[in-house]
């Protein structure tokens, strides 16, 4: 029998930041009023806004002033949660790529930023869905460093 599918009162994204050589880890500590956590940045998306990619490319604007990033890829990796209102929300992973020299300008949100290595994020994320998302863009980030194997040459007859 085909599966109906889930309706989602609200689509979400959070974007985590990194310089890539070496990896390191831009992560926000949330205000005292917000739980004093450490996350990415993250957001609701926007009736205006036209793709989940330009939702967080808005956010990281609000919150980080952020304008553009090296690179903005998605890590397609979705949770699904129950948000504050109790129903069905849905989160979308990115990667963020900003040179490592970069200091962001803190919104009222976050009151501190901190670069990091994995360990060291990994050990402060407070959701294990961000510790996940995490891990899943180290890999990513590890497949792209690896230096190519040449391809044989074709051989002579």
């Amino acid at each position: 029998m085909p599966r109906r599918p889930v309706r989602v009162a609200q689509e979400c994204v959070e974007g985590y930041l990194f310089a890539a050589s070496p990896a390191r880890y831009l992560l926000f500590r949330r205000r005292p009023s917000r739980g004093r956590i450490w996350v990415p940045i993250s957001g609701k998306v926007d009736p205006t806004d036209r793709s989940l990619s330009d939702a967080l490319r808005r956010e990281l604007r609000e919150e980080t002033g952020l304008r553009r990033p090296r690179r903005l890829f998605p890590l397609r990796w979705v949770f699904p949660f129950r948000g504050p209102d109790g129903r069905r929300w849905r989160l979308h992973a990115f990667g963020v790529e900003v040179p490592g020299s970069w200091r962001p300008r803190l919104s009222r949100e976050h009151e501190r930023w901190e670069w990091l290595d994995l360990r060291e994020s990994i050990r402060r994320l407070h959701y294990r869905d961000n510790r996940q998302a995490l891990r899943l863009l180290d890999r990513r980030l590890a497949r792209e460093r690896r230096p190519r194997r040449p391809r044989p040459a074709p051989a002579r007859v």
